[in-house]
């Protein structure tokens, strides 16, 4: 096999024990319509769908979002949003678990309604409790890497760093922080929030993230179908270029076809 090859092909995303090919995860909130949902699920490539406890018809009774998300292709990251204590998401996550969307959970502690920047204390207290419990959980954080060494710590199977604010489609304001979270924790590292756009999404991946988690920048757009099939490529583009290599940055000028040691022909009698 040549290197192109092996550059080529990528190794999975593993969480908690679970291989995923695609590295994109995918929301499931502020779509025009369920079935505009789960066109963008099927453009998206994505494996990996999260879903809000506290926001899913669990009844059995009526129309559900649940309805448009075929499990046997996707499956279900039920996450605690709305949760504001450490206690909440973890009798949030509990409820998920009792209704049948499984053991892994994308773990939610809000410290503030105007921002939704996360309450690190309140997670790491709830990381410690689901996971003794038999959660895989996988912890929304702020992009400071003690926070994600101390979810690690606390059982964490992945940090999920924001990018930006939720909602914000800011970016990935502050790559520095995020790389320095790549260097300090052995987990899987997910930009969670932030992303707004194609770019936005490879940036992360070619930082060296594992992974990107998305809701808005998809279901906000003027197209959603049609932005989730570029985050797909666009994840995929700045896997690959991470895995690549890319040159040094430098001051000045580099001549794409070097003279050295060729001869001046343009001297010769």
């Amino acid at each position: 096999m040549n290197g192109r090859e092996d550059v080529m092909i990528d190794d999975p995303l593993i969480l908690g024990g679970r291989s995923f090919r695609s590295r994109l995860i995918v929301g499931t909130g502020k779509y025009s319509s369920f079935e505009v949902m789960r066109q963008a699920h099927e453009a998206s490539g994505a494996e990996l769908v999260t879903v809000a406890v506290r926001r899913v018809n669990l009844s059995g009774q009526g129309e559900s979002l649940l309805d448009y998300i075929d499990t046997s292709r996707f499956t279900l990251l039920p996450n605690t949003a709305a949760c504001y204590t450490a206690d909440e998401a973890v009798r949030t996550a509990y409820l998920g678990r009792e209704a049948g969307l499984g053991e892994l959970v994308k773990l939610e502690v809000i410290g503030d309604e105007r921002t939704l920047f996360p309450d690190v204390q309140g997670l790491v207290e709830a990381t410690k409790t689901l996971v003794r419990e038999g959660f895989i959980v996988l912890p929304y954080t702020n992009d400071d890497p003690v926070a994600a060494k101390r979810l690690e710590d606390a059982g964490a199977a992945a940090v999920m760093p924001l990018g930006a604010p939720i909602g914000s489609g800011l970016g990935i304001r502050n790559p520095y922080n995020i790389r320095i979270i790549l260097e300090m924790v052995s987990v899987p590292v997910i930009v969670d929030a932030g992303v707004g756009t194609a770019s936005d999404a490879a940036i992360a991946m070619e930082l060296g993230c594992h992974g990107v988690l998305m809701n808005t920048g998809i279901a906000g757009a003027k197209d959603p179908v049609a932005m989730a099939e570029a985050m797909r490529l666009a994840v995929e583009a700045g896997r690959l270029a991470f895995k690549a290599g890319r040159i040094g940055k430098k001051l000045y000028a580099s001549a794409s076809s070097p003279l050295e040691g060729i001869p001046d022909w343009s001297s010769t009698p």
